[in-house]
C-alpha cells in the first residue's frame, strides 16, 4: 500500500507550528542577552563619548534650567514662610540676648570704674610713699579724705583717722604736693583739717632763694598771700615758698607754692606776695599726717 506524499496535519499541530514560527520567537532567538548587553555598552560609550567632547552640555542646560528656576522659587517662598513662623520665638530670643548683653556691659562698666578708682589710689599712695622716703626724719600715717566744710569763713576737711589712730591736736596734714593744713579737732576715729585756704589760720614761711621770712594767710575770697616781708628783700616770680618752722606750728622746709605776684610800695614798710599753692584743695583723696610732730597750742590770727 502506497504511503501518501503528505501527512495530515492537526489544528494542533499548526498552532504549535505557528508560534514557534512567529516574530516575537524571532526576536527572541535573535536579541540573545550577550548581544543586548554589547548594544547597551556601545549606546554608554557613545553618550560618555558625547559628554566628553562636550556635546551634552547645551541639552543638559535645556533640561535643567527650568529645574533650577522651579528650585529656586520653591526655596525663596519656603525661607519667607519658615521666616514668617519663626519670627516672633527670634525677636523674644534676641531681646533676651539684648538685655544679657546690656547687664553685661552695666557690669564690665562698674569693674572698669572701680579699677580706674584702684589705679587712681595706687598712684596717690605710691606718691605719698615716695614723699615719705624723702622726708625719712618724719613719720607719716595715710588716711582718706571723708569730707569738706567749705565757705567763706571755714575752709576745712574730714579724714577717716582718729585718736584711736595716733592722731592728736595739731598735727600737720601733707601731701607729695606740699603742705595741706593742721589738725585741729580730733574724735576716736575721723579728724578735722584746717586747711591753709581757711582765713583763719596763719602759717610762718621763708621764700627759698631770696630767704626773706614773712607770714602766709588766706583771705575771704581764697587768694594765699604772704605778709611782713622786709621791704629789702629781693624776691622773685615763680620763688619757692616753704615752711620755716619758727612759731613751733610746722615742721621747716614743707613745701607751700610759688610767688604769683609781688606788691611793693616805697612808702610802705613791708611788702606782699600772692602765692599759689601746690596743693590742689579740691581734689584731696588720701593725705599724711606728720605724727612725731610736737605742734605748739594753736592760735588764731597770728602765730
Amino acid at each position: 500500500m502506497a504511503m501518501p506524499s503528505t501527512w495530515p496535519v492537526s489544528s494542533a499541530d499548526k498552532l504549535e507550528i505557528n508560534y514557534e514560527w512567529s516574530p516575537d520567537s524571532i526576536m527572541k532567538r535573535s536579541f540573545s542577552p550577550t548581544i543586548l548587553t554589547v548594544i547597551l555598552i556601545l549606546v554608554a560609550a557613545a553618550f560618555l563619548i558625547l559628554q566628553l567632547g562636550g556635546y551634552m552640555d547645551q541639552a543638559q542646560d535645556i533640561f535643567t534650567s527650568p529645574i533650577a528656576v522651579v528650585q529656586t522659587w520653591i526655596s525663596l517662598r519656603y525661607t519667607a514662610v519658615r521666616d514668617m513662623i519663626t519670627s516672633p520665638r527670634d525677636l523674644a530670643s534676641l531681646r533676651a540676648r539684648n538685655s544679657e548683653l546690656e547687664a553685661e556691659v552695666a557690669s564690665l562698666q562698674r569693674e572698669i570704674v572701680t579699677l580706674q578708682e584702684q589705679i587712681t589710689e595706687a598712684e596717690i599712695l605710691s606718691a605719698l610713699l615716695s614723699y615719705a622716703r624723702n622726708e625719712p626724719e618724719n613719720r607719716y600715717i595715710a588716711v582718706g579724705v571723708i569730707g569738706s566744710d567749705t565757705s567763706s569763713f571755714l575752709r576745712s576737711i574730714w579724714i577717716n583717722g582718729g585718736s584711736d589712730d595716733g592722731l592728736a591736736y595739731g598735727m600737720p596734714v601733707v601731701t607729695e604736693q606740699g603742705l595741706v593744713g593742721r589738725l585741729v579737732e580730733v574724735r576716736a576715729d575721723l579728724s578735722r583739717v584746717q586747711m591753709i585756704t581757711d582765713p583763719e589760720i596763719t602759717v610762718n614761711v621763708r621764700l627759698q632763694n631770696s630767704r626773706a621770712d614773712g607770714l602766709l594767710h588766706a583771705q575771704i575770697n581764697g587768694e594765699i598771700v604772704v605778709e611782713l616781708i622786709p621791704q629789702d628783700a629781693e624776691i622773685e616770680l615763680d620763688e619757692v615758698v616753704l615752711t620755716s618752722g619758727l612759731g613751733g606750728s610746722y615742721p621747716a622746709d614743707i613745701p607751700i607754692g610759688r610767688v604769683i605776684n609781688i606788691r611793693k610800695r616805697d612808702y610802705e614798710l613791708f611788702q606782699q606776695a600772692s602765692i599759689e599753692s601746690n596743693v590742689d584743695f579740691e581734689k584731696l583723696e588720701i593725705v599724711l599726717v606728720i605724727t612725731n610732730f610736737s605742734a605748739l597750742p594753736i592760735q588764731t590770727s597770728t602765730e
